[in-house]
């Protein structure tokens, strides 16, 4: 019977931690990460990025900035940084998906692929595509804290809305998942109960 009463406060814990861990369901909301715009920076946009697809120099800077533990990391050029924090925006985006905005515009970028751990390069490619970025609220500003891969080379839909639209009125939203209505429903069974 004890049990029977802790399981209501247990599952009402499990809901609040899944939600605090959710992925926020539409672009420009408030992020857990403050710093995510500059780990994003650091990441896809660093400075002095080779101008070449020669591989020795991409392994060097790959080496230098520390991050062989990435298979596949994707460089814009740094001067780009305008249009690409631009994604996040109606003028430069539109809504793909969750918090995800896909650029209007297609872009040049550089992907690496590498032998995890050791900077091994597999292959550098040039691509141009439209960018697909998660975009959260940062500092009372709409960031990109995310680059997604855009395999398909998807492109924006003329229908979606615009990235961080006032218009659009998102807000966060609370999903129910199953865990979520497993939850409410035993706690309804337990308190029909006593």
């Amino acid at each position: 019977m004890a049990a029977l009463r802790v399981f209501p406060l247990l599952s009402v814990c499990l809901l609040l931690v899944h939600q605090a861990f959710a992925i926020n369901d539409a672009p420009c909301q408030l992020s857990k990460g403050n710093n995510a715009f500059n780990n994003f920076k650091k990441r896809h946009i660093p400075s002095g990025t080779p101008t070449t697809l020669d591989q020795n120099q991409w392994m060097n800077f790959i080496k230098n900035n520390g991050d062989c533990s990435r298979p596949t990391q994707s460089f814009l050029h740094p001067s780009d940084l305008d249009r690409v924090m631009a994604v996040c925006t109606s003028k430069g985006g539109v809504t793909h998906k969750e918090n995800m905005c896909i650029s209007r515009q297609r872009f040049s970028f550089v992907t690496v692929r590498s032998e995890t751990g050791t900077c091994g390069i597999k292959s550098i490619r040039k691509e141009s595509k439209h960018l697909i970025l998660a975009c959260n609220e940062l500092s009372n500003q709409c960031l990109p804290v995310h680059f997604e891969g855009n395999p398909k080379d998807l492109k924006p839909s003329n229908n979606a809305k615009g990235c961080q639209d006032p218009r659009t009125g998102d807000a966060p939203s609370f999903k129910l998942t199953w865990l979520g209505l497993l939850s409410v429903l035993l706690v309804i069974i337990y308190n029909c109960r006593n």
